[in-house]
């Protein structure tokens, strides 16, 4: 009878001990290999370039190699999955505009799975409207003169985004719902392609990420006629808001890293800290700067979970009113 208590004592003991471990090999020592960043856009995306500006000063933090995952497709599911079936250690995580967050839940009834229960939301990185650019050779100036084309020309301008349900597409319904335009829309598998066609003039007109077509504007290859969200980007100061040329859309989107659920929460609050300090430094901001986005907001876990809940009733409302569909 001894013998029976002590060795269940020493079961008991040793399932203890393990658990603490496990739980030690899960947080204290994290992380002791390298950590998959996947980024569900194109090379030289917005969110490719904001995965590429966390990714040096973040592997130094962690003192791990980050590595950048390009996974294309289906307005971003095709990586968010990859990421929400992910094993919750660590080692895999997401960095995702916030449209593939809020508005595919509502436009993707079938999605692989659940945003709001497989994923954590973990830090956002920065906050920024989009830009609507046009190829010079339309001589469009402002939104305006977008919109006496169209209303002259029904369906004969198409125009892009970087998907079906993004937030550009949003928009683009939007004022063609208050102006009574007939525009086609050209889905696209991230904005790379879409400025790309812009500088071919393959298609004249798109919305794109606030960053990817900076140095094509600044060079005169490209028009910058509208900015979608709260105010003006720095690095493009005389480029009027749609607010401010009679369209209101002042709703501003950001990017975030997201963890796969059940990932400890000593990992994702070591995430959301080291984030932050690097989002905090002067030489961060400068940068975001450089990249047309004001200075990047520094919220607690818990205060990038609420943006991301008031964000997605938001946006899906929009898409509500406009009828916002799938192409």
């Amino acid at each position: 009878m001894f013998n029976k208590k002590l060795n269940r004592r020493l079961a008991l003991g040793c399932a203890a001990f393990m658990l603490a471990f496990g739980a030690g090999a899960q947080t204290g020592d994290w992380p002791t290999r390298p950590i998959r960043l996947v980024v569900p856009g194109t090379a030289g995306s917005g969110m490719d370039i904001f995965a590429r500006t966390i990714q040096g000063p973040l592997q130094a933090a962690l003192k791990q190699p980050v590595i950048i995952d390009n996974k294309v497709g289906a307005n971003s599911i095709i990586g968010t999955d990859a990421v929400a079936k992910a094993a919750p250690d660590g080692y895999t995580i997401l960095l995702a505009p916030s449209s593939s967050i809020t508005l595919n839940p509502i436009l993707q009834p079938k999605m692989p799975y659940d945003t709001q229960k497989d994923l954590l939301p973990v830090a956002q990185v920065g906050a920024a409207g989009f830009l609507l650019v046009a190829n010079p050779a339309t001589g469009f100036k402002s939104l305006q003169d977008m919109v006496r084309y169209a209303k002259a020309n029904p369906g004969k301008l198409a125009y892009g985004t970087w998907g079906n349900g993004s937030s550009g597409n949003l928009a683009m319904e939007g004022i063609k719902a208050h102006y009574g335009l007939d525009m086609p829309h050209v889905p696209y598998k991230g904005t790379s392609p879409v400025v790309a066609d812009l500088l071919g003039n393959t298609i004249s007109v798109a919305f794109t990420d606030i960053a990817s077509p900076i140095p094509n504007i600044k060079a005169g290859k490209l028009i910058a006629i509208g900015a979608a969200g709260s105010g003006r980007g720095p690095a493009l100061p005389d480029v009027p808001t749609l607010t401010e040329q009679g369209y209101k859309f002042d709703a501003d989107g950001w990017y975030g890293v997201f963890a796969p659920a059940g990932t400890p929460p000593a990992i994702v609050h070591r995430l959301n800290q080291e984030i932050n300090r690097i989002l905090a430094t002067e030489a961060m901001q400068q940068q975001f700067a450089s990249k047309n986005m004001m200075a990047p907001p520094i919220k607690t876990v818990e205060q990038f979970a609420a943006t991301v809940k008031s964000d997605s009733e938001m946006m899906q409302s929009l898409a509500r009113a406009v009828k916002l569909k799938i192409d």
